[in-house]
């Protein structure tokens, strides 16, 4: 019998083939089709399932089906000593299948249907490891997700007024529509807590207790871009006001991470915090206007982040599970090649010329210098892209360079060669995909018109970013780490400017503090004991008196009688 790793691997590979050159069709022939399969028909009233196949989702199911193969073959060996290994890629699977549901419905009952598989399977996924850590994290995960599915369910109802609920006939005909604009703004509500935007960004450094199988594919490249995934489709519908709020937030969400990954420790949750950083530009040129733009890096994104987290498992399965970055160091002598993938990954994501990442990264940097806005967008976006090389070289300098800080009796090898494998089914795709992308999604090329200072300005920022990284990591006997010397700032810029706190003990703490106060005053309390408690004894008591004089009446009747009796005698 074929191994569940084996078959589902080859079986989404294949998918994923057919539908990338299925997508080239519909793009070179302009093609669209509706889907509709009717489910019921009740009293002359249709319930009918509708499926949208354009170009866009048949793309970015090919891109997710085959981000999953790989990510399925590699967990074959790091969940290797998993006894539930089986259940494990079948939650895996229902990820998946729950994320085609959303891509292809342009219906709202069949979205939530998806939206809400994510979330439930995310649930199961970030829990997987039963520990403490993974069941806050995933109660943090879970609360927050429940505030977009609400907007969604909101939305729903708001949508009754047109008739039906195929969202996409409706979005640019009655945009100016009241009920519309409701819609549409609950819709950014829900992206907003799917993709992490400030002030719901704390769930997704969180969720990377879950094993690293599912941070490269939930937390990097479906799960999280579901929620720019749908504003794309709600793009006609934004009003200015709209775009401009979404414009604000997604550029502190850029900034916020991008600080915060420059002073964290935790492998992971740099790399979460970098995922953070990509969703923040995405949502920021989508809120220009550039939607083909924000799915072209949305695409690009997937890839490079779901290596470099399948690299920094592989880090991390060598390290006998160790996480924190200070004990890593010349990793390049003993995991060469998993150093080489993360390297390129790493140069991708910074926009070094001519991988995936450059294309769409640059372009948007540059359609954004040619629009008209103000400085503090244009600031913030330029300082967020030389954080992002900042931290993607500081993560190199601890990782590859110097001598290991781990434990002297360790002896590090590259012998997982199924994850090596499956990493190497990617890394072509790093390199090479963001070409091809461009020549297949574009029907006509951008023309970029800058003057030189501008258009310098992206290596400029990036050359700095480096340097930057460089020095706030540096540290040797005779000098301390920079970004040390600043303890409280470094604490408070690594903690998301405090937003973890916020969104759990900031949101709780008054209602614990007045449940404690309730159980302790009232329920276990005098008012307890003197109040109900006190009425239950005295009616117990009576009850009992009561009953004892019902059940004994024959013997007190003849009693009485006698008594009676001697009472007339005497």
């Amino acid at each position: 019998m074929m191994n569940i790793c084996l078959r589902y691997y080859v079986f989404f590979l294949v998918l994923s083939l057919s539908l990338f050159l299925l997508s080239i069709q519909f793009i070179s022939q302009d093609l669209v089709y509706f889907v509709e399969y009717e489910v019921l028909l009740l009293n002359s009233s249709p319930i009918v399932m509708t499926f949208l196949l354009d170009w866009m989702s048949l793309l970015f199911m090919s891109f997710v089906l085959f981000i999953s193969s790989a990510v399925i073959w590699y967990s074959k060996e790091y969940m290797g000593s998993d006894y539930n290994l089986d259940r494990f890629i079948l939650l895996v699977v229902m990820f998946v299948f729950s994320m085609m549901l959303l891509i292809i419905s342009p219906n709202l009952i069949s979205i939530l249907l998806g939206w809400d598989g994510l979330g439930l399977v995310s649930y199961c996924l970030v829990i997987y490891y039963q520990n403490v850590k993974s069941l806050n994290a995933g109660m943090i995960t879970a609360l927050t997700n429940r505030i977009g599915d609400v907007a969604l369910l909101m939305s729903i109802a708001w949508m009754l007024n047109y008739g039906s609920w195929n969202y996409i006939f409706y979005l640019e005909e009655v945009k100016t529509d009241f009920y519309m604009k409701i819609i549409t703004s609950l819709v950014i509500l829900a992206a907003m807590t799917k993709s992490a935007q400030i002030p719901f960004s704390s769930w997704l450094p969180a969720a990377m207790a879950a094993p690293t199988p599912v941070s490269s594919l939930v937390h990097s490249s479906t799960l999280v871009t579901a929620g720019v995934f749908l504003l794309i489709r709600f793009n006609y519908s934004m009003t200015e006001e709209m775009l401009c709020f979404l414009l604000f937030i997604s550029s502190m969400t850029m900034f916020m991470s991008g600080l915060g990954a420059n002073f964290e420790f935790d492998l992971k949750k740099i790399i979460a915090l970098s995922t953070l950083s990509q969703l923040g530009l995405m949502m920021m040129i989508l809120s220009l206007g550039e939607y083909k733009l924000a799915f072209f890096h949305l695409l690009t994104h997937a890839l490079f982040k779901a290596l470099l987290f399948m690299c920094a498992g592989n880090v991390i399965h060598s390290m006998m599970n160790c996480q924190d970055i200070r004990f890593m160091g010349g990793l390049v002598q003993s995991l060469p090649l998993t150093c080489v993938y993360m390297n390129i990954c790493n140069l991708s994501l910074c926009g070094i010329p001519f991988l995936s990442g450059f294309y769409s990264k640059d372009l948007i940097a540059e359609v954004m210098s040619m629009d008209y806005l103000n400085i503090f967008i244009y600031m913030i976006f330029y300082i967020s892209i030389g954080l992002t090389v900042s931290y993607s070289f500081r993560l190199v300098y601890y990782l590859f360079v110097g001598d290991l800080n781990f434990s002297s009796l360790i002896a590090l090898s590259e012998k997982s060669y199924i994850m090596l494998k499956s990493m190497g089914l990617l890394i072509f795709l790093v390199i090479i995909m963001g070409s091809i992308l461009t020549w297949v999604m574009f029907d006509s090329c951008y023309l970029i018109v800058l003057p030189f200072s501008m258009k310098v300005t992206t290596l400029i920022m990036i050359f700095l970013g480096m340097v930057i990284g460089y020095l706030m990591a540096k540290f040797t006997l005779i000098s301390s780490n920079l970004s040390l010397n600043y303890i409280n700032v470094s604490a408070y810029l690594s903690g998301m400017w405090n937003m973890p706190i916020l969104s759990t003990l900031g949101v709780n703490f008054y209602p614990i503090f007045l449940g404690n106060f309730y159980i302790k005053s009232l329920d276990q309390g005098w008012a307890e004991y003197f109040g109900s408690q006190n009425l239950y004894n005295f009616l117990r008591c009576n009850s009992k008196i009561i009953q004892f004089v019902s059940s004994n009446n024959i013997k007190l009747f003849f009693m009485l009688t006698v008594i009676f009796l001697l009472f007339m005698m005497f």
